[in-house]
């Protein structure tokens, strides 16, 4: 008997102490606090999708979403990367510029930021900047070929051609088929004077892709030796892109003075008449 009394005893016990938890637990709610690492998975998860929107052209979106994440993780510099990429992609490059430099603050040994540096510097026309910026980005990154042949359109741009010839033949040496920097390096040759090597360069960017601008390039080369040719290299360029029409438009590829001359000479003949309205009429369509 008193061992009966004994095990009721103590079962009435456990079960005033599961009554007791369990009054307690309707009264104090419970809270999940994440732990850093959970925000840090968090925050990239948010940045990737930020990074997503941007290529969609939701650029309000991906702006919301990257200042988030790095509200979140602020000591992330791929996060601050993603913000700077959405702050291009809108045009704000002050706050671009802003968050690359909070980047370059948490590790100034990544590349991109120095390109990305360079992207905006060129857009608000500041070469100097621009050049500076990528030769810190190739120092990291010395076999970025396509860094390397945009700072040798920087130095196309100065007219620098020597230096220009020599970052393209070294962008040519780590990707041997990058047709643009052969294309470029023709465009260079030209403004030397140098109209046999252009034509050659031409020839070899095209045999690889042919394009429309190395296509109306060696048109104009060709223009006073082999008029035929040229004739119909010009025609099969402002099929393939009508753009090449427009004087402007070539000046922003980086043609210069006397490839543009010759080109305009070219277009005006009788024979590329046709061809020429049609291209000029495509751009306004499209436009």
């Amino acid at each position: 008997m008193k061992k009966f009394l004994k095990q009721l005893i103590w079962i009435c016990l456990i079960s005033f102490s599961f009554f007791r938890i369990e009054k307690i637990q309707a009264i104090v709610p419970y809270y999940y606090f994440p732990t850093i690492k959970n925000l840090q998975k968090q925050s990239l998860y948010i940045g990737k999708n930020a990074y997503q929107l941007i290529y969609f052209g939701q650029y309000e979106d991906s702006l919301n979403l990257a200042k988030l994440a790095v509200k979140i993780n602020p000591k992330d510099e791929k996060l601050w990367l993603i913000l700077a990429e959405g702050q291009i992609a809108s045009k704000k490059y002050k706050n671009a510029l802003n968050s690359l430099n909070k980047a370059e603050q948490i590790n100034s040994k990544i590349s991109e930021i120095y390109f990305a540096k360079s992207n905006i510097y060129l857009k608000i026309s500041q070469l100097t900047k621009a050049k500076s910026a990528l030769e810190k980005g190739i120092k990291i990154e010395p076999n970025n070929h396509k860094a390397i042949f945009q700072l040798g359109n920087i130095f196309l741009m100065e007219k620098n051609y020597l230096e220009a010839i020599k970052l393209f033949d070294r962008s040519i040496k780590i990707k041997p088929d990058f047709w643009q920097a052969i294309n470029n390096q023709g465009l260079a040759y030209f403004e030397k004077n140098n109209i046999d090597l252009s034509i050659k360069l031409f020839e070899s960017a095209i045999s690889i892709e042919e394009n429309a601008e190395p296509l109306l390039g060696l048109a104009s080369c060709l223009r006073t030796n082999d008029f035929k040719l040229a004739i119909q290299l010009a025609k099969k360029a402002l099929d393939k892109d009508p753009k090449y029409v427009n004087y402007n438009y070539r000046k922003e590829q980086l043609w210069g003075e006397k490839l543009q001359t010759s080109t305009e000479i070219l277009l005006q003949n009788e024979q590329l008449k046709k061809d020429v309205i049609l291209a000029k009429s495509k751009i306004i369509e499209s436009s």
